[in-house]
C-alpha cells in the first residue's frame, strides 16, 4: 500500500503564486525521487478551533493561509531512499528559498490504514 508524507504549511497570503510556482517547480524532482502523487491544497474553509485548529498549529500569523499537502510514494521504502536521492537531486537547491517560514512547517509519514481507493492495510 502507499506510503504518504503529509505536510501542514502557513504561508502568507500574498505569496500564494510564488507557493504555487515553487510547488510546480519541485513536482518533477519529488517524481524522479520516486513519488507518484503530489497534492497541494490552499486553505478555503478553515475553522478556528476553540482549543486547536490548522492556524494554530502552525502559528499562522495575520495575513497567512494554511496549505495541507502530500506526497504520495509506493511504500515507505520509497519514500525513505527519496530523502537521500533528494539531497543529491541537481534542483535541490530551489528549497533553500521557500515564500513561507520553514520553521513552522508540520510534516510526517503516514501509512494508509484505509482508503476507498485501494485495499485496507
Amino acid at each position: 500500500m502507499a506510503y504518504i508524507e503529509g505536510f501542514v504549511v502557513p504561508v502568507p497570503q500574498a505569496k500564494k503564486d510564488e507557493y504555487l510556482e515553487l510547488a510546480r517547480k519541485s513536482a518533477p524532482m519529488f517524481r524522479d525521487c520516486g513519488a507518484t502523487r503530489i497534492v497541494e491544497c490552499w486553505g478555503d474553509d478553515l475553522m478556528k478551533g476553540e482549543h486547536t485548529d490548522f492556524y494554530g498549529a502552525v502559528k499562522a500569523e495575520e495575513g497567512e493561509n494554511v496549505v495541507f499537502s502530500w506526497i504520495e510514494y509506493p511504500d515507505k521504502a520509497t519514500r525513505d531512499e527519496a530523502y537521500k536521492k533528494i539531497e543529491e537531486h541537481p534542483d535541490a537547491q530551489m528549497m533553500q528559498e521557500m515564500p513561507f517560514d520553514g520553521k513552522r512547517i508540520i510534516f510526517s509519514g503516514f501509512a494508509p490504514i484505509f482508503d476507498t481507493a485501494g485495499e485496507l492495510a
